[in-house]
């Protein structure tokens, strides 16, 4: 049973652009890029990545756009129908499946660390009004574990942010989601603003800048982390674009839209990188040593760095709740693809299908907020003989198979399965004559596909892309 196509709602002109980029502006953009850039030679992974971003996370965001707009379904209703169209064989359906899993897994552990922004945001503004002292300054570490360990304040952070994401999502597509990004993306490009400009009178800015704009080599680790970034930071192989992409009205153009949100995630990730290398090389080189690429970083080393620098006291709060809002937007793609198929696929109202599937996700996420410390039978759980805990074991499959598996069907199902005609009818509907058809065609079928693989084969010989 799918709703009618009118009955679903459209986003405006630009708000399709909004809201895609808010799905791709993530905790990915904030921290994860500058600190892969920091550690890979810096302007030579920005340049590979930028490559990629061309080569592979263009072409895909594009396609996914696409299939949504094309069937004006969620993914695996989308699936279905151009599978149908192709006279192809269902199982494609399963493409559509993933992306629906891929949503819900993440959404169940994303919300718990999205919780931690508004945590941080909190006791940040504690910090600048009463102070910020050395005691503080050595205990953020004990701080963060203590933190994480309790289960009532996990649960609690954790609920409140799926509590806002409903809130958003049950407001439709152009009453909620848009309405929402179209406030959210803004207030994070000022804040970030903000940052950079502020970035420009620290003592740290100068060498940030040389390394930042160094090209030297780049080893083979690192081409492939500047890969797999490309793809994972658009939001791509999870349904979200798929999902969006069905709000959008044939007067939009495809490519120019997927250049669009392609363009301001790499700007935010760049202008990312100023803020977060001029904190970097505020720092002595020994505590540099200390940084990592993990989430947590940001809990236990940032504060620190803030309030040694001036205007900390301002800078803190104003970042956490940059990322707050930065997660805020993720969280309601995330959302709004599993519930779309309970309004297409099922006949739900979306107020019945928003608070349905915001329980089930709650209640998955209380298991992965509890098992960080708090249970110590969720913490302890293994994976292939390691122990990882529900949150890494959902972390770990999410982003080395749900979403490189999603991407790469999509890449063949699009390139290989879909005729010329239809996704050249679809590329110049509201934008006219599109000479890169071939190209872009090309990039599908082989340039995606290989570089995809490149990420699963990466992940077989025991690489993790968490």
């Amino acid at each position: 049973m799918s709703a009618p196509a009118d009955s679903r709602g459209t986003f405006g002109r630009l708000g399709f652009v909004v809201a895609a980029t808010g799905s791709a502006v993530g905790l990915g953009n904030l921290w994860k890029f500058p600190y892969m850039t920091y550690a890979n030679e810096g302007g030579s992974f920005v340049l590979v990545y930028l490559v990629a971003v061309a080569l592979i996370g263009a072409p895909l965001m594009a396609a996914e756009i696409l299939v949504g707009r094309h069937t004006r379904q969620s993914p695996v209703g989308a699936f279905a129908q151009l599978a149908g169209e192709a006279s192809r064989s269902r199982g494609w359906v399963l493409v559509g499946w993933l992306g629906i899993a891929a949503g819900a897994v993440i959404l169940s552990y994303y919300s718990v660390v999205a919780g931690w922004t508004v945590y941080y945001f909190i006791r940040c503004i504690r910090w600048s009004l009463g102070g910020f002292t050395p005691d503080d300054a050595a205990s953020l570490g004990a701080v963060f574990g203590d933190f994480v360990g309790n289960g009532a304040l996990q649960v609690g952070f954790h609920a409140l942010f799926i509590v806002l994401t409903v809130g958003v999502v049950i407001g439709g597509v152009q009453a909620g989601i848009e309405r929402a990004t179209k406030i959210l993306m803004p207030t994070l490009g000022l804040l970030l603003l903000a940052l950079v400009i502020n970035s420009f009178f620290q003592p740290g800015f100068d060498e940030a800048m040389r390394h930042l704009f160094h090209f030297g080599p780049i080893s083979g680790t690192g081409v492939l982390e500047a890969v797999g970034q490309s793809f994972f930071s658009l939001s791509l192989g999870m349904g979200a674009m798929i999902t969006y992409g069905s709000y959008v009205s044939r007067e939009n153009s495809v490519p120019r839209s997927a250049a669009l949100v392609v363009a301001f995630d790499t700007l935010v990730g760049l202008m990312a990188c100023f803020v977060m290398f001029t904190i970097i090389f505020s720092i002595s080189a020994a505590e540099r040593e200390t940084l990592g690429a993990g989430a947590g970083i940001l809990f236990t080393t940032l504060p620190r760095m803030f309030y040694e620098m001036p205007g900390g006291l301002i800078l803190a709060p104003l970042f956490f709740f940059l990322v707050a809002a930065a997660a805020l937007s993720s969280t309601i793609s995330l959302l709004e693809v599993i519930v779309a198929y309970f309004i297409d696929n099922r006949g739900w109202g979306r107020t019945r299908a928003t608070i349905a599937v915001g329980a089930v996700i709650f209640a998955v996420g209380v298991l992965c907020a509890l098992s960080l410390g708090a249970n110590p039978t969720l913490t302890e759980l293994t994976l292939v003989g390691e122990t990882q805990g529900i949150f890494n074991i959902l972390d770990y499959a999410a982003a080395n198979w749900l979403l490189p598996l999603g991407g790469l069907f999509t890449c063949l199902f699009v390139g290989w399965v879909l005729s010329d005609a239809l996704t050249r009818g679809e590329l110049e509907a509201g934008h006219g004559v599109f000479r890169f058809h071939g190209p872009w065609k090309w990039a599908l079928r082989v340039i995606c596909p290989l570089a995809v693989s490149a990420i699963l084969i990466a992940v077989m010989t025991g690489y993790s892309f968490n």
